[in-house]
């Protein structure tokens, strides 16, 4: 972690953002910022009550947004070096795709439970269409200063595959929109030193030449 951040202080000072290992973290507080921003005080009352958790372990939480799976993805792999600007190449980022439950807890009785979380579940499928795309100020920590962009899309998955997901012990199944955000980029801490051109051939030739 200390060589991380050394990196990332030597990166800033020639004007070049690090993202580092928070990238993870940063994406999980900008994606808790929409939801609070949003969602409240309908159809939940505070911002407090929206957080990261497990389902399972949510306490006093209306909304939970759990973390499940990191996948790297593929299509969007990135092959060249980039230039930090100090004579040196830092290697390609990593490209992952993060995947999240989303779920809603309601504390009011049995009679109007379901209701509740089914008006928030509702919202968020509302506010998560509306902001398929998240950039500018919504973005925390170092997307932030990165000024990347990052995208969510709801997946649409088979019910026996869902509750495959729900592996939380013996808490019961509860209703949850599984999201996907990404292509997000991991950044190397790898470097080399860039080669400088010492010299240079030119060949001119005329063009009625053979």
């Amino acid at each position: 972690m200390l060589k991380d951040a050394r990196f990332q202080a030597s990166a800033a000072k020639e004007g070049t953002f690090i993202a580092g290992y928070t990238v993870i973290a940063d994406v999980g507080s900008t994606l808790i910022k929409l939801l609070r921003d949003q969602m409240t005080p309908e159809p939940v009352a505070q911002p407090e009550l929206i957080g990261m958790a497990s389902p399972a372990d949510k306490g006093d939480l209306s909304l939970s947004l759990y973390l499940f799976n990191i996948k790297e993805n593929g299509e969007s792999r990135r092959t060249q070096m980039q230039p930090l600007g100090t004579g040196e190449l830092q290697y390609p980022p990593l490209a992952i795709n993060l995947h999240y439950l989303l779920t809603a807890h309601s504390a009011a009785d049995m009679q109007s439970r379901t209701l509740d979380e089914h008006r928030m579940l509702g919202r968020a499928l509302q506010l998560l269409h509306d902001h398929a795309v998240i950039r500018g100020p919504l973005l925390q920590g170092g997307l932030a200063e990165s000024g990347e962009e990052i995208q969510i899309a709801v997946e649409s998955i088979a019910s026996d595959t869902l509750t495959g997901f729900w592996n939380f012990g013996d808490a019961p199944y509860k209703m949850s929109l599984v999201l996907r955000v990404g292509p997000v980029f991991l950044d190397s801490t790898r470097t080399r030193k860039a080669s400088r051109v010492i010299e240079r051939e030119i060949r001119l030739q005329d063009k009625d030449d053979n």
